[in-house]
């Protein structure tokens, strides 16, 4: 057990320290970001929101769950639901372009996954995680597979989503 509450609190103190340097790269480049969360639930919003200050460089977060959530708030488009599912690379890029147009942020983070201990398959096991980055003129996105339990797998996605925003501001 005390081996456990150690882990934890290395990982609280690891995602602090990447959300003040977060933080800081947003606040030096004048830009803002909004998130569009499915498997973290609103997790990355948390870590920012917890930042002293955080109204100057974090503008919204969208927490899509369901798939309803994601057509309705951020115009995922069903066709792309139906085809593709919701962990795929084209709704976790529909979903942060659809943050972007639906607010006033520079920088929009989706992501989408399958955190476990169940709803995976063969083709996406538990731990697949796709990531978007998008900008006004552009959008990226990238497939994770992480390894873990259901809070793992979140924690890792957090970790990544964070590192590309640092990474998108600065370009």
């Amino acid at each position: 057990m005390i081996k456990r509450l150690i882990m934890k609190h290395a990982e609280v103190a690891k995602l602090k320290k990447l959300t003040k340097q977060l933080a800081n790269t947003l606040i030096e480049q004048q830009l803002s970001i909004v998130t569009a969360e499915s498997c973290t639930g609103g997790w990355i919003g948390k870590c920012c929101t917890d930042v002293a200050g955080s109204s100057a460089w974090f503008d919204r977060g969208f927490i899509t769950y369901s798939n309803q959530s994601k057509i309705d708030m951020l115009a995922v488009n069903q066709e792309s639901l139906t085809a593709f599912g919701a962990v795929s690379e084209q709704v976790a890029t529909e979903m942060a372009q659809g943050a972007l147009q639906n607010s006033k942020a520079d920088i929009a983070v989706a992501v989408t996954g399958i955190a476990g201990p169940d709803g995976g398959s063969e083709d996406k096991p538990v731990g697949t995680v796709w990531i978007a980055w998008a900008k006004k003129q552009s959008v990226e996105a990238q497939l994770f597979q992480f390894d873990g339990k259901r809070e793992q797998v979140r924690y890792q996605t957090i970790i990544e989503a964070m590192n590309g925003i640092i990474k998108n501001a600065r370009d």
